[in-house]
């Protein structure tokens, strides 16, 4: 067969037998690219937590024990790096929505989950200017997987109000402007980070129908 007379051509049998006769390499090297993505994210995650959103990638890279090249495969650009890192958390806390709801009283899954949200909010330098920015911009890279966690939050506040304990006048926005807030306030001043949990506290009172207040 013409196959086996000309075994040096493409799509002959001796090609197709040097093309398998690795089969396992671009799996592994699939596998090794996601593992230098998931550790570069991890390790960003810890670096932008203690430089803020300016962080520099070089070190990003250095601890992270891969090249710079490697980091710029997967990350074009810082942008391209934060956003990765924004969607990881809002992915996370859309899952942690819906489990809320699953385990807890209406009124306990929005108050841990709000608290969740401010506290992630505040995790890295910079982060509640540019949290804002695509809460608001239908055009950011990030709009969709906020807009899926601004969805699942507002379940949260719907199942709330619908129980009695979450004033009616309350909207998704104002959730996320308020807890947003706080984390701009520790931003800008650090040394009132110990008292956002009674912050918090404040204003998960005032979210509550005036009955229950005072």
């Amino acid at each position: 067969m013409s196959i086996e007379s000309h075994p040096g051509k493409p799509g002959t049998a001796s090609t197709d037998a040097q093309s398998n006769s690795h089969p396992g390499k671009p799996r592994a090297a699939r596998t090794d690219a996601q593992r230098n993505r998931e550790r570069i994210l991890e390790v960003a995650a810890q670096v932008v937590a203690e430089q803020g959103t300016p962080a520099s990638l070089r070190d990003i890279a250095r601890r992270a024990d891969v090249g710079l090249g490697t980091l710029y495969r997967h990350f074009a650009n810082r942008d391209a790096l934060l956003e990765a890192l924004l969607h990881q958390r809002f992915t996370h806390l859309a899952e942690r929505a819906d489990a809320l709801a699953a385990a807890a009283s209406p009124e306990r899954a929005l108050t841990e989950w709000l608290y969740e949200f401010t506290v992630g909010a505040g995790a890295y330098q910079g982060l509640p200017a540019t949290l804002m920015a695509t809460l608001n911009d239908p055009q950011s890279p990030l709009h969709g997987s906020c807009l899926t966690m601004r969805q699942a939050g507002g379940r949260l506040l719907q199942a709330a109000q619908e129980s009695g304990r979450i004033r009616p006048d309350v909207a998704p926005i104002d959730l996320f402007a308020l807890a947003n807030a706080l984390s701009w306030i520790a931003d800008q001043a650090p040394t009132l980070t110990e008292r956002r949990e009674h912050l918090f506290r404040l204003v998960v009172d005032g979210l509550r129908p005036r009955s229950e207040q005072g």
